[in-house]
């Protein structure tokens, strides 16, 4: 199939790029890597009136040093950059281990960072490790910019904070805490394929080597990414024996998430995915965070 008619529009500055967003408000859609949107609308799932091209934005393509530790990614910075950077790998492990699951190398090298972040697919890496490393988000539009958390964020099925004008412009990922570890993994039937159920994990140590803090998150379990807080309020001050990871996970499967069922997997046996890796990252979080 073909998508309707549209207007299309190829700014080449940001400033531009806004207005025409401000200018068409909710019959504009941003163009980033594509892979999401030009199928929905080939689908005929979604028909914008006006089509904004942001590949010709350079400054939004860029991984850069943040302010106070972290690193800076632009919005338009596409996904292979993002996995193949030494400083993403050094000060956001936790996004360079995540990155080879994301697809195939095709699609990641077409899509883009806050392509992935604003289309928030639940099923979606990326939003579940941004709230698992309390990402924030800068939005801006004609008229000026905000901040946003990652919990602010993603609000509910394919919908973001973001307002009709407004454009993600850059995403910032804080330094991890001292003694910090951290894990991703995911089920899939195939790789690259989406996941039945997926985690991150991050866990912090104290000086005694008990549980100070720590932040388990699925995707593929709800409408967004889905934070285990009764899991992880279970660890805190806890020394992380594999019993205290085990009733975590158990916590996290059974109240935590309330995943859907359909013909890619049961109710069942999503939570028994939950649960399963859970433990694995955790575990793995843990032990990561002893080498600190």
């Amino acid at each position: 199939m073909k998508p309707p008619p549209f207007e299309y529009f190829a700014p080449t500055t940001l400033d531009d790029a806004l207005d025409y967003m401000a200018d068409y408000g909710d019959e504009a859609k941003p163009l980033a890597g594509g892979q999401s949107l030009i199928p929905t609308m080939n689908f005929r799932l979604a028909q914008p009136e006006v089509l904004v091209d942001l590949n010709g934005l350079a400054e939004l393509a860029y991984i850069r040093p943040a302010a106070g530790g972290g690193v800076s990614i632009g919005a338009m910075t596409r996904q292979r950059s993002v996995e193949r950077s030494p400083l993403v790998a050094e000060q956001a492990p936790l996004i360079h281990e995540t990155m080879p699951y994301i697809a195939h190398p095709q699609i990641r090298n077409r899509g883009t960072f806050g392509g992935n972040l604003a289309h928030t697919d639940p099923a979606s890496e990326l939003p579940a490790v941004a709230t698992a490393l309390n990402a924030r988000f800068r939005a801006q539009s004609r008229s000026g910019q905000r901040w946003l958390t990652a919990d602010e964020f993603f609000v509910d099925l394919f919908t973001t904070a973001l307002e009709p004008e407004e454009l993600l412009v850059e995403i910032v990922i804080p330094p991890l805490p001292a003694q910090t570890g951290y894990a991703f993994r995911e089920i899939s039937r195939r790789h690259g394929d989406y996941a039945l159920v997926g985690v991150a994990a991050t866990v912090t140590l104290d000086n005694n080597g008990r549980c100070e803090a720590a932040r388990l998150v699925y995707l593929s379990v709800g409408d967004k990414p889905v934070e285990a807080v009764q899991a992880t309020a279970a660890l805190i001050g806890q020394k992380l024996t594999a019993e205290a990871i085990d009733d975590a996970a158990e916590i996290a499967a059974a109240q935590d998430i309330d995943p859907p069922g359909d013909i890619h997997a049961s109710v069942t046996y999503r939570r028994h995915l939950a649960k399963v890796l859970a433990k694995q990252v955790l575990a793995k979080a843990t032990a990561r965070a002893k080498q600190e």
